[in-house]
């Protein structure tokens, strides 16, 4: 397995495939592995001749200063994770490496709506910053596909946005939420709960799943309502949002008929730590 630190590297080595006419998958990933990443990694393992991963932990998507600095970063345990999966290829640059100071780009990428709402609301400039390190990552790696995971349910439908914004030629694979055994959605900042949180972090998918059947005879409004209240019952825990939305949209429904296909968008703080997870309702026949 190859590791590059460096822009120039980075665009030789995939010169070097395209000449050769190889099929590249490509993992974006901020490190600190687990087996949600990995999945994505295995996917693209099968479907590439070659695969790409990078692991750069974006400062520019952080609002928060404090959650950039305490985002776990475990390089050497990734690389040999990487190295196990078959992994052809690890981009992992400095800062600097990416964002130059004299090169510095202050573009404002055109989202749309679905980057407005839920994140986009309670993160400003999140997601403008997920877009600019996906900009320069698409165009470095130029891959056939790049895998994501649904988890990050709302970052998907950005990313397709950008794509088409930017007139990008990769094909976006979403990939199934990866969970622990009790059901909690598998995600770096896991390893940020202390044990008592981690007692409690597999209630907001337990509460989820019992939302699915509690909805099919009562209201958006109603389900929205109990999903808060049970969650915010727990000592602990907290909901900053809980949004039941069009899946293809992301905009809120006020009734079940509105759309064929519904899913419920939450983050919950448990502690100082923000997770977030969604669940399907309604899906198109």
């Amino acid at each position: 397995m190859k590791i590059i630190r460096t822009l120039y590297d980075m665009t030789e080595y995939r010169v070097r495939q395209r000449d050769r006419g190889a099929s590249v998958g490509f993992v974006p990933t901020m490190g600190a592995l687990h087996e949600g990443h990995m999945s994505l990694v295995e996917k693209a393992v099968k479907e590439n001749e070659v695969v790409v991963v990078s692991l750069f932990v974006n400062p520019i998507q952080f609002n928060n200063a404090e959650d950039f600095e305490k985002y776990p970063r475990t390089e050497e345990e990734d690389f040999k994770l990487l190295a196990a999966a078959g992994v052809d290829a690890v981009f992992a640059p400095t800062a600097s490496e990416m964002y130059p100071a004299e090169n510095d780009n202050c573009k404002e990428y055109k989202l749309g709506n679905v980057a407005e709402v839920m994140e986009g609301k309670y993160r400003p400039g999140h997601f403008q910053g997920v877009a600019r390190v996906l900009d320069i990552l698409f165009r470095l790696v130029n891959p056939h596909r790049a895998y994501f995971g649904e988890k990050d349910f709302q970052q998907i439908a950005v990313v397709r946005n950008l794509i088409k914004s930017e007139g990008l030629n990769v094909e976006i694979v979403a990939c199934p939420i990866k969970r622990a055994a009790d059901g909690l959605a598998l995600s770096s900042r896991n390893a940020r709960l202390d044990s008592e949180q981690r007692q409690l972090a597999p209630e907001i998918y337990a509460t989820l799943k019992y939302s699915v059947e509690y909805s099919k005879d009562h209201s958006v409004q109603a389900t929205h309502d109990t999903v808060v209240e049970r969650i915010d019952a727990i000592p602990g825990m907290k909901v900053e949002y809980f949004e039941i939305v069009d899946a293809r949209t992301l905009q809120t429904v006020d009734e079940w008929e509105e759309s064929n296909w519904i899913v419920g968008c939450i983050t919950v703080y448990c502690g100082e730590v923000r997770l977030i997870d969604n669940i399907t309702y309604r899906l198109p026949n």
